[in-house]
């Protein structure tokens, strides 16, 4: 065989592989609803960032935690105008700093505190904003902004700070870490679960990826996950682990259902495109905001925060 005989061989094999691995994709995209190279690349990113800022710096997390949430609450705001309800965006973001840094300052009574100025400044700004000419809407779509507003910064940024107060604790960093791992854990069960055994929709009307074969495969990895990371990082008994997978299974998937559900109200399939195969930020958060106050409430009745 000559040279050029080969080298069209060759470059016919490659082509015909990524064909077949492009066709593959396509289908578990049609099945789980996301670009698999794309989430998975994502993903690792996100992971190493993570895992650096936590283990290395509590400050660094928390500042971490601090940009996701207001750039959760963006999203979450541009949403809610999909829908025709005007939420402040940068009034929801500054909100949503002061919450998050009253939790890193002063602890859990900081935390209410902060949510309650958050909220009175929420409400000041779009009461402002209606007595703008342009943007004047009737009371009654006044009211339901600001609710609108009131409820992003409760979802978003009152559940994340859970993760600032945790971080705090004794070990906090691997309680933090447990969290994590767990929530990942949970979906990474769920999606291959699902993926390769999923046929019974577990809620068709909100979320149709979701199967009970996925939500098996979910319960077996958070109870993996939970007893080894018990044991090796947080130094607890194996059973602390099965109840913080039980937690976790429970919170993130109804997180993920939450927020599946308000997007089918709000009509838009990602929050955002910001992060390849994952959509927005607060798509990747869903399962782990409700399940930081989970974890939050088995380390507090441990009392190691």
């Amino acid at each position: 065989m000559s040279g050029p005989e080969r080298r069209d061989e060759i470059r016919s094999a490659i082509e015909s592989t990524r064909a077949q691995l492009e066709a593959t994709n396509a289908k578990i995209e049609a099945r789980a609803g996301r670009n698999l190279f794309f989430a998975v690349l994502s993903g690792l990113v996100f992971a190493g960032v993570f895992l650096a800022s936590l283990l290395l710096v509590k400050q660094v997390f928390v500042l971490l935690v601090a940009a996701l949430v207001a750039v959760a609450l963006i999203e979450l705001a541009a949403a809610f105008r999909v829908s025709g309800r005007r939420v402040p965006r940068v009034g929801v973001a500054l909100g949503g700093l002061v919450v998050v840094g009253g939790a890193f300052f002063w602890g859990a009574e900081g935390m209410l505190l902060g949510l309650f100025a958050a909220s009175a400044l929420l409400t000041v700004w779009r009461l402002v904003e209606g007595l703008v000419p342009a943007w004047e809407t009737p009371r009654r779509t006044l009211v339901r902004d600001v609710f609108s507003g009131l409820f992003t910064l409760v979802y978003v940024a009152f559940l994340a700070s859970f993760s600032v107060l945790l971080v705090a604790g004794e070990r906090g960093e691997w309680w933090v870490f447990a969290l994590v791992l767990t929530v990942v854990s949970v979906d990474v069960g769920a999606y291959a679960a699902g993926v390769t055994l999923g046929k019974h929709k577990m809620t068709p009307r909100i979320s149709p990826n979701k199967t009970w074969e996925g939500f098996a495969g979910a319960a077996v990895a958070a109870m993996g996950a939970g007893v080894a990371v018990a044991v090796l990082a947080l130094q607890q008994p194996w059973w602390v682990g099965i109840i913080i997978g039980i937690v976790v299974l429970l919170t993130a998937t109804g997180g993920d259902l939450t927020e599946s559900l308000i997007k089918r109200n709000l009509g838009v399939k990602d929050m955002s495109s910001w992060i390849p195969g994952h959509g927005g930020f607060l798509d990747r958060l869903d399962s782990l905001l409700p399940s930081a106050v989970g974890v939050y409430g088995v380390a507090l009745v441990l009392g190691v925060v």
